[in-house]
């Protein structure tokens, strides 16, 4: 299964390791996506920034 993260809110004023959890999963400006495979990983790191970002399922 895959998922679509897209970067909703703005990154600044949180911390460092959001940032880099936020450049680490492909996100870089407001409103861009990336696609990922949903490992415990990738989950990992969306739960890190979950309050920035928006997360749906793709089917295959």
């Amino acid at each position: 299964m895959k998922v679509k993260v897209t970067l909703t809110k703005s990154p600044i004023g949180y911390s460092k390791s959001q940032h880099k959890v936020l450049q680490a999963l492909g996100l870089g400006k407001v409103g861009s996506s990336a696609v990922h495979e949903d490992s415990p990983g990738i989950l990992g790191m969306i739960h890190k920034c979950m309050h920035l970002v928006t997360v749906e399922t793709l089917a295959q």
